[in-house]
């Protein structure tokens, strides 16, 4: 998705409008990931009780993908969020339309310029296929020797 556009008369990225439920940005994250979760932290700590931000945890037994017309292995693979009017976005996006609705302009100018975008886009990709492993929750696999299936290193 493309990132906001930029307003002719101050340059600056429009902050998103609120939605019926007066949130401006919905982030579906996954509240099993430590990473994740101090990232969610400092939302809520610059949210203040606002309530411009609506955070989902998608790692909640009750938490159901279809609702928001998404499936459980694309929300897990990256991080997603959703505008008011339905629009959902992922990757580094999330975090522009997120510091967006928060009223953090400088953050998110800084993260649109070209070669900056670029290195977070590539970070935040890497970040994301390896995040299980990073934060100790990948699966665990064994080496089991061809000659002595009996003795396996996990």
């Amino acid at each position: 998705m493309a990132a906001p556009s930029h307003s002719p008369e101050t340059g600056k990225p429009p902050s998103a409008a609120p939605s019926t439920d007066g949130w401006r940005f919905r982030v579906f994250f996954d509240g099993e990931c430590p990473l994740c979760r101090r990232e969610i932290d400092l939302v809520r700590r610059l949210d203040a009780g606002a309530g411009r931000v609506d955070l989902v945890d998608i790692a909640r037994p009750d938490f159901d993908a279809g609702a928001h017309g998404l499936d459980q292995e694309t929300i897990e693979a990256r991080i997603h969020g959703m505008l008011p009017d339905g629009t959902v976005v992922e990757g580094v996006d999330v975090f522009i339309h997120l510091y967006e609705a928060l009223d953090r302009g400088w953050l998110v100018r800084i993260a649109q310029v070209g070669l900056v975008r670029a290195v977070l886009d590539r970070l935040y990709t890497w970040f994301a296929r390896n995040r299980l492993r990073l934060t100790g929750r990948a699966p665990k696999t064994c080496e089991v020797p061809s000659s002595d299936a009996s003795s396996k290193t996990c």
